[in-house]
């Protein structure tokens, strides 16, 4: 399928967060290698397969520095931060700053960010047509129905000219803020797991790319756009982070956890599984 090269105007960068997490470069095997405990075992929570296999290869590492880390894989983004704030798990490494902050605020909660892991592209795909100028009117779009992946599939949609949406609700719009449609789309919200499945009943759908990756589609070549296409311009909000709870941010184990995520080694493996649509976001 075609894609148009249109630049996704992210928002600004989230300085607090950034201030709050600190910055590692692939350079910290020296930091991992100072373990606090020996033995010692952590469970962290993810969603797809593609993050179970970058996850092995972190634990296989991990193992040399006395860490098990025990992967635990979820079906949906809800599970693993419920999870987490349960005590079920120690870590999870699943989701974006803006659906970590939304998670929060809905929920009372204080899970924290503790370290960046990649950029992950929102696409548009489409089995009616091969380029997003042919979508017809009356057209049916599928996106998620959490406030911010959904918000996101909204930004990328105005970003190729679909539609506008109220500037004045920054990073998390909802459809009841589209303020111009000419081509009069309809939206089916659906869970994020679930808008893959619904590509052959709808005519365009936009679909988080572990999902994509799950449906054997591959983001690179069969997205109509994705809104990566210009990595600088993906604010602070959509990179992907590990979080744990606020009571565990100086943890020393969790903290080589994260070290030994942000390496060259799992830089490349995650260029592998991914086939290069997954970004370092610790390198950005």
């Amino acid at each position: 399928m075609k894609k148009k090269n249109v630049l996704f105007s992210g928002v600004a960068a989230l300085t607090l967060f950034l201030a709050a997490c600190g910055s590692s470069d692939s350079n910290t095997d020296s930091a991992a290698d100072t373990s606090s405990s020996d033995n010692e075992t952590v469970k962290i929570g993810v969603v797809s397969e593609v993050e179970v296999e970058v996850w092995e290869d972190v634990a296989s590492r991990l193992e040399s520095k006395g860490i098990e880390l025990e992967i635990v894989q979820f079906t949906d983004y809800v599970q693993p931060n419920v999870a987490l704030e349960n005590g079920d798990i120690d870590l999870n490494a699943f989701q974006h700053v803006a659906y970590l902050e939304d998670f929060n605020a809905n929920n009372k909660s204080d899970l924290t960010p503790i370290g960046f892991t990649y950029v992950s592209p929102l696409g548009l795909y489409s089995e009616k047509v091969t380029d997003y100028a042919d979508i017809a009117d009356g057209a049916k779009i599928a996106i998620p129905n959490d406030v911010t992946n959904g918000g996101r599939a909204l930004l990328l949609l105005q970003a190729i000219g679909l539609i506008k949406v109220d500037e004045a609700k920054g990073t998390t719009p909802t459809v009841n803020d589209i303020t111009e449609n000419p081509k009069n789309i309809s939206f089916e919200e659906l869970d994020a797991a679930q808008v893959a499945r619904s590509l052959p009943d709808v005519d365009a759908a936009i679909i988080n790319t572990n999902y994509a990756t799950d449906a054997d589609l591959n983001p690179k070549e069969d997205a109509l756009f994705l809104d990566t296409d210009n990595i600088a311009s993906v604010a602070d909000v959509y990179k992907n982070i590990v979080a744990a709870r606020s009571a565990d941010v100086d943890n020393e184990t969790y903290k080589q956890v994260v070290a030994e995520y942000q390496t060259s080694e799992t830089a490349a493996i995650l260029d592998d599984v991914t086939e290069g649509n997954d970004v370092p976001a610790w390198e950005q």
